[in-house]
């Protein structure tokens, strides 16, 4: 009864659906791409038989997926890989990730009408189905249910927020979860709280993250911007401060408290979460009147950078290891302000100080334990990060110790992958 009352509420929303993609297309036009895609209309044709299928939402998740990924079609040679998405910056991760391997298809996945998911999986017809973190979708575990394909969650994450959220619709959310063939939970605490929600089977793997290991020529591509950065007018030596991955309302807090940094002849870098934001975030720069450089107007060497340069915009896309490896040491975005925090892993796994806001529940075992090893510092406000980024970029031996901190931290979470493999494998052996 749940799920009919649920996907009556779907066919009441389906008018205001195009409205929805034409919104999010004023920012973004590749919303109005591939639309038969939301509805399970695939014009290509599948890849190779016999096929399996991972749904990674989106930019996060699809980068996530990187090394299981590797593993999957390593250990299923003859299998062809579907891999899914919901968002246009995913699906353009995935094309730039798999797009040249032709066991790959990156596809969007349906809205989670009967109908297409129904659809979604008569062509594709996969012998497994696997889903990232979260994404729970009542159709879709229904579809693959009546069609026999085992479905499992890995890399799943599960805030106690999150399953309030869960719980306030358990008639419609416990049977989804009781339908999983198998649960890869990141934390002991996320599989706790996904066995209560009626998840089966659950065992903990730990975070794919740790084992996502940054392409070498796009972190030799940050070293070399390091070394071609600019000296400052007094002759000293420039440090650079990275913004990572920052959300709404988050740059104007970084570029007020962090103004006395770039005046005192530091380069402030900051890279936006979402790139349909990079036009506004470089309106706000420019209005405190800073000397602003956009990475997208310089060559592959980052030659935008000037000695006159007080603040660099990154609104470039699959180069966030490259501005790490760049940065003296970085605030990792979304955790000033109550977004939850973004990932913090590949920072430290490149040995690159990091500075957290109080706000880190989407990583929450992974930024206590990065702060408890030394590799990051928690600060209450952006007035707080500013003091911290400035004793930091003062004090080279402190930016070094928590540096190896970072490294020895990641090297230590290390083998996700390998376990959340020989789950999939007895779920698709049986």
């Amino acid at each position: 009864m749940a799920r009919a009352l649920y996907t009556l509420m779907l066919w009441l929303a389906l008018p205001l659906l195009p409205l929805r993609l034409l919104w999010r297309a004023r920012l973004q036009p590749e919303y109005l791409q591939h639309l038969g895609e939301r509805f399970g209309f695939y014009p290509d044709a599948a890849p190779p038989s016999p096929r399996l299928w991972l749904h990674a939402v989106s930019v996060g998740e699809t980068r996530a997926a990187q090394p299981l990924v590797r593993a999957l079609l390593k250990r299923y040679p003859q299998h062809g890989l579907v891999l899914t998405c919901m968002t246009p910056t995913g699906r353009a991760t995935a094309q730039e990730l798999y797009g040249g391997q032709a066991r790959v298809r990156c596809v969007y996945l349906p809205y989670d009408y009967p109908f297409a998911m129904r659809r979604f999986l008569a062509h594709f017809a996969p012998r497994a189905g696997l889903l990232m973190e979260t994404e729970i979708w009542p159709n879709l575990v229904a579809a693959c249910a009546r069609a026999g394909v085992p479905l499992a969650l890995v890399n799943a994450r599960l805030s106690e927020r999150s399953a309030r959220g869960y719980r306030r619709f358990a008639a419609l959310a416990r049977p989804a979860f009781a339908a999983l063939a198998r649960v890869a939970a990141q934390t002991g605490d996320d599989g706790t709280r996904l066995g209560a929600l009626g998840a089966p089977t659950v065992g903990v793997t730990g975070n794919l993250k740790f084992d996502v290991a940054a392409a070498p020529d796009v972190v030799a591509r940050g070293t070399a911007w390091r070394r071609m950065r600019e000296a400052r007018a007094d002759g000293a030596a420039r440090r650079m401060f990275l913004c990572a991955s920052t959300r709404e309302g988050e740059e104007a807090l970084l570029l007020d408290a962090l103004a006395p940094l770039v005046r005192a002849g530091h380069l402030l870098a900051i890279v936006p979460r979402h790139p349909q934001r990079f036009d506004e975030v470089a309106r706000l720069i420019s209005a405190r009147g800073f000397n602003l450089a956009r990475r997208s107007e310089g060559d592959s060497a980052g030659a935008t950078v000037t000695r006159e340069t007080e603040v660099w915009l990154g609104d470039s896309m699959g180069e966030m290891p490259a501005y790490y490896a760049a940065a003296d040491c970085a605030y990792i975005g979304g955790s000033l302000l109550a977004f939850g925090g973004q990932n913090l892993i590949e920072a430290c796994a490149l040995g690159c100080p990091v500075l957290v806001g109080p706000h880190t529940r989407n990583f929450a075992q992974a930024a206590d334990e990065a702060v408890a090893a030394g590799a990051a510092l928690r600060v209450a406000d952006a007035q707080a990060l500013a003091r911290e980024a400035r004793h930091l970029l003062d004090d080279a031996p402190a930016r070094e110790r928590m540096a190896e901190a970072g490294r020895a931290f990641t090297q230590a979470h290390r083998g996700a992958t390998e376990r959340t493999m020989e789950m999939i494998e007895k779920m698709i052996a049986q």
